[in-house]
């Protein structure tokens, strides 16, 4: 059973607050009709420092205007599973159970989609993802190891074959010559790359490691991958 909230107390705000820090709803994990039976007790917005239920509360109003209820309540008949605080014999006395014809004039919150709200549905969906499509580029910094064949490689030339591979969205950066041993030398190389156009292994297989690149170079290595974040990209 879900539990119940006084929400008309600064201590059953503050409780009901606490409780929703890990909750989206009352009880479970979609609207209920707990969530508007707490959602019936305020007869007003919660003030705004409770942050988890005014979440929850515009949440749930939209939900409601959604479902072409535009007032808090009205025509919804709420049964919830709820237990009040306190209860006395007086208050249920003499209540008859609701005839099944007013089933037909309540409104059902979470009922199953109508075909139109289905294509309304896809509809907004689809113009997200339109919208979000460029955002989902995302950025990555990426180190590389590039070994040459023995201490007799030019690494000037070893360079110039990495650096003079060009594709969208790859942007060479700072490099330097690492030592090896027995007087062999790598280059350490700075690259950055859009995710959703430069894939790393193609970029060594297919560019790196080939004719006329792999006269200078014997084998490349990511040393380092790391995402770049939005924040540090809009800088």
């Amino acid at each position: 059973m879900a539990p119940s909230f006084n929400v008309n107390s600064e201590a059953g705000l503050k409780n009901l607050d606490t409780y929703l820090l890990s909750r989206s709803y009352i009880s479970g994990y979609q609207a209920s009709k707990d969530d508007m039976a707490v959602f019936a007790e305020f007869s007003v917005a919660p003030p705004s420092k409770y942050t988890n239920v005014v979440r929850w509360y515009y949440h749930i109003d939209a939900l409601l205007k959604l479902s072409g209820v535009t007032a808090a309540g009205q025509g919804v008949k709420v049964e919830s599973s709820i237990v009040p605080e306190a209860s006395t014999s007086a208050d249920t006395k003499g209540k008859a159970p609701a005839a099944d014809d007013d089933d037909d004039d309540d409104v059902d919150l979470f009922g199953e989609e109508t075909e139109e709200e289905k294509k309304a549905a896809a509809e907004r969906a689809a113009a997200v993802k339109a919208s979000s499509k460029k955002k989902e580029s995302g950025k990555s910094s990426v180190l590389l190891d590039v070994k040459p064949w023995d201490d007799e490689t030019d690494m000037a030339k070893l360079e110039e074959a990495v650096r003079s591979v060009k594709m969208e969205g790859l942007l060479w950066g700072a490099s330097k010559l690492m030592p090896v041993g027995y007087g062999i030398k790598k280059l350490q190389i700075m690259m950055t790359i859009i995710d959703d156009l430069v894939s790393v292994d193609t970029l060594i297989e297919d560019h790196l490691c080939v004719e006329p690149a792999n006269e200078y170079i014997q084998s490349c290595d990511i040393v380092a991958f790391n995402k770049i974040c939005e924040f540090l990209q809009l800088l």
